[in-house]
């Protein structure tokens, strides 16, 4: 009893004797807070709970208790030297003679935990044999190393400066810490600092250590007790941790972390601000990325290269050209040589923003200083060239590339290929991807989708459907891309149930329509009037947390009208405005079209009048659909005021509205006006295209001006503009009723000949006889 009650008594003054351990817990002495630099960010504040402090008071407790050095008594040893001495332990070590009955006896025990952490202690000083012994002891079967036996090891070792093996060590523990009793890592690591005579570094190791292994949060976290404890991590590791927490996409951590860190005293270095210009760079904020840069320059810190690149290449990426030539020249001014890197993210801004001159002045500069341009160099401007349509000069690059050693990637190939697919040069595009596969250059899911882009463009589906059973073939798994390629393809090409199967496929590999698919579906839908399967899509769109734009709503408002649905297309008009999705100029152009269409002219000049409602105006495409709907319901005066208002707001007459207005002036008989405005037409360079000559011909043979229809025929022909037999067919029977028979016999003849109407089997044109033969009287009006 005497024991124990000694026992309870040495416990509580122990508790009492560790009541004040934090104040005087020992503390690093960290430079001043650079508070003008945590500024930059804003600063939530970060608190640790006085729980972590008495966790670690009461785990010290536990510590001694697990070590009981008492006196030494002969009917109850509890010193391992009792059983078995240093020299003999030594020994044992040393020579692997681990079945000495004393060792696997201690081993065996219930207390060999505890036996185990107080022979690493014992062998501080032999850090090597203390580590032979752990990884001995870590072997045995129904054995397992406490998380107090894993951080006196580090200690140890630590202070050795064995740091390879403390930090396998420290891996291992941090690996396996769910597991082990009394699991708190730092806890421990804290409670054991005094095994060896302290030092610090340990928990910068054990920081460390959390990043390497990706646990952000846990490193986080670990942080934020390091600078309560006062004990500061490295700026080296701080940079690690920044840098990953950059990689991961974690924004907001990685200001809060840059902000924590500065506000501890960590002095920032070059590489941390390369990491935190990088990262708001690539997410846009050159605010931010410039504060940082002249915050850096305050601090005395001198921006290196990799400082530059990253702030051109920000500012080049959102097309601040000017900016990124102003930090161009200040770098080449203090001193810091431009590498290839930085000409390489100045000539992909100017192509990116069509200032490709001056890419080529970047490009020819890089060489001149004698700096060899890389694969990226010459991609990027290959892939600028193709999309501008040279193509010449694109292969001529290509070329130049693989002349001077360099392989082209798969970022080149697909620029080429793309570029010859959209020129419809489908056997080039082809030729380059057997190139690819010879130089063992892989098919990437880019040059895929591209082919089958390309093949679906031309109505390739058999061989659209072969490449894309290929992909799959290959190990390419078709994507988002991918499909909708195919798709549209089947759509064009009037296979809505292939489309539709495939659409499905596509969900069940739970691959998510984007709303350009869902619109391609709603239109292919539309294009057939299967008006009702569009509702379900469009319920199922907005299921998928998807909602229509104006495409989509404009393309069901024209298949209603289309379907003579004309309150289900203005149906759609007021849900658009309830549900806030923006109303464009295309929706009022497809619900004026429509109407008018329909023959409600009125109906479309009301909703004309109600686009400023909107905060639109009307243009060119919407004057016209409406001229156009005016001349076709009789309203030619209506329509020739809104030609004349259309010109008066500077608004230049497409095609379509001359020829709109040339057929109604001609339904009227207004033949000289019409001819006016295609006067007009010719000043103003606008080509008159197969309707605008069907129009004259059919208007002008209508009013009896069969001359000047004939002239028009001539005209049209001599252009290439084939006409169709039914307007040849009009033009001849109106000679005919006007008894111009020389002249009908004359243009049949022509006609026949030129293989534009049949004589013999069109009974709307008599036989070729003589005009004493002819009966007019078929052809009388």
């Amino acid at each position: 009893m005497r024991h124990i009650e000694a026992a309870i008594i040495f416990l509580f003054k122990m508790l009492i004797s560790l009541r004040n351990l934090g104040s005087s817990l020992p503390r690093r002495v960290s430079p001043p807070c650079n508070h003008h630099l945590s500024s930059i960010f804003s600063s939530p504040s970060t608190t640790t709970t006085r729980a972590c402090l008495i966790s670690c008071c009461f785990t010290g407790v536990l510590c001694i208790l697990r070590f009981p050095f008492v006196t030494k008594s002969n009917s109850n040893p509890t010193n391992f030297f009792d059983v078995l001495d240093k020299v003999s332990m030594t020994k044992i070590i040393q020579q692997d003679q681990w079945n000495d009955p004393r060792v696997v006896g201690s081993i065996q025990s219930s207390l060999a935990p505890i036996w185990v952490s107080r022979v690493l202690v014992e062998f501080k000083q032999d850090p090597k044999l203390a580590l032979k012994f752990f990884k001995w002891a870590k072997t045995r079967v129904g054995f397992r190393h406490t998380t107090e036996s894993y951080c006196i090891l580090v200690h140890i070792l630590f202070y050795a400066r064995m740091y390879f093996h403390a930090n396998n060590i420290l891996k291992e523990l941090v690996l396996s810490s769910w597991v082990l009793p009394g699991s708190d890592v730092f806890e421990i690591l804290w409670t054991t600092r005094n095994v060896c005579v302290p030092g610090f570094g340990v928990f910068d190791a054990l920081f460390s250590v959390l990043v390497e292994l990706g646990m952000l949060e846990a490193a986080g976290q670990c942080f934020l007790r390091m600078t309560k404890f006062r004990v500061l991590p490295k700026a080296r590791s701080c940079n690690a941790f920044l840098h990953r927490l950059s990689k991961a996409g974690e924004g907001d951590l990685s200001r809060d972390f840059f902000r924590d860190m500065v506000g501890a005293g960590i002095a920032p270095t070059v590489f941390t601000y390369n990491i935190m210009i990088g990262h708001v760079c690539k997410e846009g904020d050159m605010l931010t990325a410039r504060s940082l840069f002249e915050q850096m320059k305050k601090m005395g810190l001198t921006p290196d290269i990799v400082t530059y690149n990253t702030l051109i290449d920000g500012y080049g990426k959102i097309g601040l050209l000017d900016e990124s030539v102003c930090l161009f020249e200040e770098m080449k001014f203090m001193g810091c040589e431009p590498d290839v890197i930085t000409y390489n993210a100045l000539i992909n801004s100017f192509c990116k923003f069509k200032g490709m001159p001056r890419a080529f002045e970047f490009f020819r500069e890089m060489k001149h200083k004698d700096l060899k341009p890389n694969v990226i160099s010459y991609s990027t401007l290959i892939d600028a060239l193709c999309k501008e349509g040279m193509m010449q000069m694109a292969i001529k690059f290509f070329v130049d590339m693989t002349r001077v050693g360099l392989l082209p990637n798969e970022f080149t190939y697909s620029s080429l290929i793309d570029a010859n697919c959209k020129a419809g040069n489908l056997g080039e595009a082809f030729m380059l991807a057997d190139e690819m596969l010879q130089e063992h250059v892989d098919l990437n899911i880019v040059t895929y989708t591209t082919l089958l882009d390309g093949l679906c463009e031309e109505g390739m589906m058999n061989e659209a459907e072969e490449l894309f059973r290929a992909m799959g073939k290959a190990g390419v798994t078709p994507n988002l891309q991918a499909y909708t390629a195919l798709i549209h393809g089947h759509i064009k090409v009037r296979s809505m149930d292939k489309a539709m199967e495939l659409f499905n496929e596509m969900r069940e590999k739970d691959i998510k329509p984007d709303i350009l698919l869902w619109g391609t579906i709603v239109w292919g839908l539309c294009s057939e009037s299967k008006l009702e399967e569009c509702k379900i899509i469009m319920t199922e769109m907005k299921e998928s947390g998807i909602g229509a734009n104006p495409v989509i709503y404009t393309t069901l408002m024209d298949a209603y009208f289309k379907a003579g649905n004309r309150t289900e297309a203005i149906n759609l008009l007021e849900e658009m405005r309830d549900l806030g999705t923006e109303v464009t100029v295309v929706t009022f152009c497809a619900l004026i079209d429509g109407l008018c269409k329909r023959g409600l002219v009125q109906e479309a000049i009301y909703y004309f009048g109600r686009m400023p409602d909107h905060d639109l105006q009307p243009n060119v495409a919407v004057y016209t659909a409406l001229i156009d709907g005016l001349c076709k319901n009789n309203c030619i005066g209506d329509a020739k005021k809104l030609f004349d208002e259309m010109q008066d707001k500077n608004m230049i007459p497409d095609k379509i509205a001359y020829t709109a207005m040339i057929d109604g002036n001609l339904k009227h008989g207004n033949f000289q006006e019409a001819l006016n405005m295609r006067n007009k037409m010719m000043e103003m360079g606008i080509e008159l295209d197969l309707y605008a000559y069907t129009s004259l011909v059919w208007g002008l043979s209508q009013c009896g001006q069969v001359q000047q229809a004939r002239k028009f025929l001539a005209e049209m022909i001599g252009k290439g503009i084939i006409p169709d037999e039914t307007l040849c067919t009009r033009l001849l029977r109106k000679h005919y009723e006007l008894g111009n028979i020389d002249e009908a016999i004359e243009l049949q003849n022509e006609l026949v000949e030129k293989g534009l109407i049949h004589g013999n089997s069109n009974p709307a044109v008599p036989n070729i006889q003589t005009r004493d033969d002819l009966d007019l009287s078929n052809f009388t009006k």
